[in-house]
């Protein structure tokens, strides 16, 4: 699409919109689409994270941020919410910031509706961001966790796990069932 058109959203607008908008939206080349929310299994998931992460991450210079907080991918020209970022670059540290560019560790938790595009084409996008080094997705319908990690030549790879999710990125194991904890999501 080009800035021409005038159904373009610019940045600027969609950051400015954003800002006082009373629901949260993503931004993929001049594009706006409004997020659904989520569901008390999606929630949980996300809290046993964070509240894993968080802990793990202390006084280390990294930090994880959870659905509030925009990723931006230049190369994109996107604006995407994860459900959880970590970031241990600087660059990203200005506590009045609308968002954060340089995350190395970024989790989806799945829902019906978003699962193709977080898949498909967000993960495209996300791959373009130069300091990511691992996606992972997170399943709603049964207790299975995909994670894609950058080997040292920068290709992706796909990381299977039995009991517990590795992660490079933050150098922490987590137990598959503590992702899921009170949750009803089988097995």
């Amino acid at each position: 699409m080009l800035a021409s058109d005038p159904l373009y959203i610019t940045p600027d607008d969609y950051l400015a919109a954003e800002e006082i908008s009373p629901m949260r939206h993503e931004y993929r080349d001049g594009e706006v689409f409004a997020m659904t929310g989520g569901t008390l299994n999606h929630n949980t998931i996300i809290s046993n994270l964070i509240t894993r992460l968080k802990n793990h991450l202390r006084g280390s210079g990294c930090f994880v941020f959870a659905e509030n907080v925009k990723t931006r991918i230049a190369e994109r020209n996107a604006f995407y919410y994860p459900d959880l970022a970590v970031t241990c670059d600087d660059r990203d540290r200005p506590s009045n910031a609308l968002y954060i560019e340089h995350p190395s560790l970024i989790i989806e938790v799945l829902s019906p509706s978003t699962a193709r595009f977080d898949r498909t084409e967000k993960f495209a996008d996300y791959r373009t961001i130069p300091s990511l080094m691992e996606y992972v997705l997170v399943f709603t319908d049964h207790q299975v966790i995909e994670v894609f990690q950058r080997n040292d030549r920068g290709v992706w790879e796909q990381a299977t796990f039995e009991d517990h999710v590795q992660l490079i990125s933050v150098n922490m194991a987590i137990a598959i069932a503590e992702i899921y904890a009170d949750t009803d999501i089988p097995r």
